[in-house]
């Protein structure tokens, strides 16, 4: 077989691929929470536990996933991760109760929380960083691609079979995927199908330490200033995006009293703009590049541009429904832009090596905060309607963007002690 010109390109849309099942398979339960309450009671309070329990676990395996990821290789990480996460969906088609919707839900995170670390470190792995941003913006633009087609398609399963067969279909496309890429998947410098010009630019440009066989300390992560500054900036963020992609289709049902063809009919619009923010986001770095602004202009000028997406999310409870669909795409294309340049800082920071691990810790963090804000969501939604929740995360953006300002002072390849590092 004959060599693939700019197969990262192809590696890059592999990802997108994955990234639209992992978030086709979290949004099913949201989605399909109005036909389950049909058969399984629960209160907004359980909702929001249900989403915790899912994210809980979503934020233990994105620091273990970066951490497998790291030993493991991302082919065969990856693969495993898939695999693990197909398999709890199908289970969700088999529970009968809070119990079993908890359980299944739990599982779930634990196999999605590895693959986001997977994607990094492909992407560090085949990108130089000059084109690192955009590769982050198309595997996350699955992301959207996935949500997108979750109401419409979900929507469609039901009215043709019912809300289980939703999670057996679903599952099954994870399945098939991970048979693909472990058949598919190489390092760059072991792959059959890189040209030697592909070869050489990837090669030339990779961000390596001064000890190219050795890797710092994971416990070591934690004392570094970028990371915590990072980590908390993530478990903000995340927080809001969380709350918006959980409880978008609630919040139609709840309060604009869709059914689920109508949610199907209007939810996909703001997954839709998540994925042109992005998207967006690679388009803008570009942009700032050919501006000459150095790499640490590029980013964070980007992530000032995206958090002022945010606080439009203000003002969804007080507009009529057309009005409340543009805020919420507003808010997911602006928090989408923020992610992809957010995810593009440790390939920028540390070695590939490395990459994994330090991907780990910030979607980790992210998914606590997210797991913490969901138990608040629920409570205030039960007790105080949605209006506190969405102004709570209409200001998490400007906050994490004010926090990578002060903790990242300069985005380059950071140096690191001899007695940090350990052999590989």
């Amino acid at each position: 077989m004959g060599s693939i010109r700019n197969l990262r390109w192809w590696i890059a849309g592999l990802l997108a691929l994955a990234t639209a099942l992992n978030y086709l398979d979290r949004q099913t339960f949201p989605v399909l929470v109005g036909e389950i309450q049909k058969e399984i009671p629960l209160s907004h309070q359980q909702y929001g536990r249900l989403t915790s329990l899912f994210l809980l676990a979503y934020a233990v395996m994105y620091a273990g996933g970066g951490w497998l990821m790291d030993r493991l290789g991302t082919r065969i990480g990856y693969t495993v991760m898939i695999v693990w996460w197909s398999l709890a969906n199908c289970l969700m088609g088999t529970a009968s109760s809070v119990f079993g919707l908890g359980l299944f839900r739990f599982l779930l995170g634990m196999g999605e929380g590895g693959g986001f670390p997977g994607s990094a470190k492909a992407v560090a792995e085949w990108f130089p960083p000059r084109e690192r941003a955009m590769a982050f913006g198309i595997f996350n633009t699955g992301s959207a691609v996935g949500a997108v087609l979750a109401p419409p398609l979900i929507a469609l399963i039901v009215a043709w079979l019912d809300w289980r067969w939703v999670f057996y279909l679903t599952g099954g496309l994870g399945l098939i995927w991970a048979s693909f890429w472990i058949t598919f998947y190489r390092l760059p410098a072991q792959h059959p199908l890189v040209t030697s010009e592909e070869l050489d630019l990837i090669q030339a440009s990779q961000l390596e330490s001064d000890a190219p066989a050795a890797r710092v300390r994971w416990t070591s992560l934690f004392g570094i200033r970028e990371v915590r500054g990072l980590m908390l900036a993530k478990f903000f963020s995340d927080a809001a995006w969380f709350f918006f992609i959980f409880w978008l289709p609630k919040y139609l049902g709840d309060v604009r009293g869709l059914d689920i063809k109508q949610i199907g009919y209007f939810a996909w619009i703001p997954y839709a703009f998540a994925g042109l923010g992005s998207m967006s986001a690679g388009l803008l770095v570009g942009l700032l590049f050919r501006m000459n602004c150095s790499v640490g202009q590029t980013r964070k000028i980007a992530l000032a541009i995206s958090a002022a997406f945010l606080p439009t999310s203000l003002l969804i409870m007080a507009s009529p429904l057309s009005y409340a669909i543009v805020f919420f795409s507003a808010a997911m294309f602006g928090h989408q832009c923020f992610a992809s340049i957010m995810q593009t800082l440790p390939a920028d920071l540390f070695p590939s090596k490395m990459v994994g691990s330090v991907g780990g810790l910030l979607g980790s963090a992210g998914s606590f905060g997210a797991m913490l804000f969901g138990l608040l969501v629920g409570w205030l939604v039960e007790y105080h309607g949605y209006g506190p929740a969405f102004l709570l995360a209409g200001l998490m953006h400007p906050l994490a963007l004010t926090i990578v300002l002060v903790s990242v002072r300069r985005v380059e390849p950071l140096a690191f002690p001899r007695k940090e590092l350990i052999p590989v």
